[in-house]
């Protein structure tokens, strides 16, 4: 039971809807979404075929690519964003369908739990490798066509990009690391006509807490392996568990609002729950207070503070 209650408090540390928009703004639009097999990816592909975009749906395993390829308005695309070559040989087959292509939604994601002092250096480099140089890849090799289309590309990233937990520390090193690509990204690409943007969900129902209790129980990641009687209780209470959360519609929804809304925001939050907005708050004005309080002879006002959050919040507003 112990280590149960630790597996789950180790989970827990990986931690809106928007108004309607026309339903045929996807028509004849296309759009590469990673990790498109299951969960937040999954979600997001059937979110936005049924609202008339094209998906090219990857994954990196033959069956599921062959359940993404009998979906409507779907094309399955193997590609492992770890491998240099796999993204290449994508960015030509989809360029080779002639459909142009107006968008990339990164979605492809890993986590691995463990303390920061004993978490080992391969777990935390595969991390950083798929959800940070993952996104880095598919985008130097989808912009040039994202160029042609004046067209977007958003990241899912996460809220563990904003506030952090025991045991989940080398998670959110890649996700903060993802806050700082889209940020710099959206500069760069400023004057190119390619719209950027980042996506911040928080706990959703998903198969990858699965994936990592099987890690910490077996030392393999793999969902169909053989267990003891205890690692199928602990299994089991995962599964419970992940059968409570909510289901990732509202990341969907706000992926569509960034592809079809005339003024895209940024960044988007996805939270479910306003206890997690407000620790996500919470968390992001606690961190700029200990900032601005660390140099007293710079030191902004509290009326210079909330002059800049009004200002901040007026622009936001005008982004419907």
């Amino acid at each position: 039971m112990h280590r149960f209650k630790y597996l789950l408090i180790a989970l827990a540390a990986l931690a809106v809807s928007n108004p309607a928009l026309a339903q045929d703004a996807g028509k004849r639009r296309s759009v590469l979404v990673t990790g498109a097999n299951s969960g937040i990816g999954l979600a997001i592909t059937q979110y936005l075929t049924a609202r008339g975009f094209h998906v090219y749906g990857t994954a990196r395993k033959d069956e599921d690519l062959k359940t993404l390829n009998a979906m409507p308005n779907v094309t399955a695309v193997k590609l492992d964003v770890t491998k240099q070559a796999d993204v290449d040989a994508a960015a030509k087959f989809v360029a080779d369908q002639g459909r142009g292509l107006y968008a990339v939604v990164n979605n492809a994601g890993v986590a691995a739990v463990g303390e920061l002092t004993a978490v080992s250096d391969q777990d935390v480099l595969w991390q950083h490798d798929v959800n940070v140089m993952g996104p880095l890849r598919v985008n130097r090799a989808f912009v040039p066509m994202l160029k042609q289309s004046k067209g977007r590309t958003a990241i899912i990233g996460s809220l563990s990009g904003f506030i952090t937990g025991p045991s989940g520390g080398a998670y959110s090193m890649t996700k903060f690391a993802t806050e700082a690509y889209t940020d710099t990204l959206a500069m760069e690409l400023k004057d190119s006509g390619v719209t950027v943007g980042i996506i911040d969900p928080g706990s959703f129902k998903s198969r990858g807490r699965e994936k990592v209790a099987m890690k910490m129980l077996t030392g393999n990641y793999e969902l169909n392996q053989k267990l003891t009687d205890e690692q199928k209780k602990v299994l089991a209470g995962v599964q419970e568990a992940e059968a409570k959360r909510k289901e990732p519609t509202e990341v969907a929804e706000q992926v569509y609002h960034f592809l079809s809304s005339d003024t895209p925001r940024l960044r988007y939050m996805a939270a479910p729950s306003r206890e997690t907005v407000e620790a996500v708050m919470r968390g992001t004005l606690g961190r700029t207070a200990q900032l601005n309080a660390s140099q007293p002879a710079y030191a902004l006002s509290r009326d210079e503070l909330v002059k800049m959050l009004d200002e901040a919040l007026a622009a936001q507003a005008a982004k419907k």
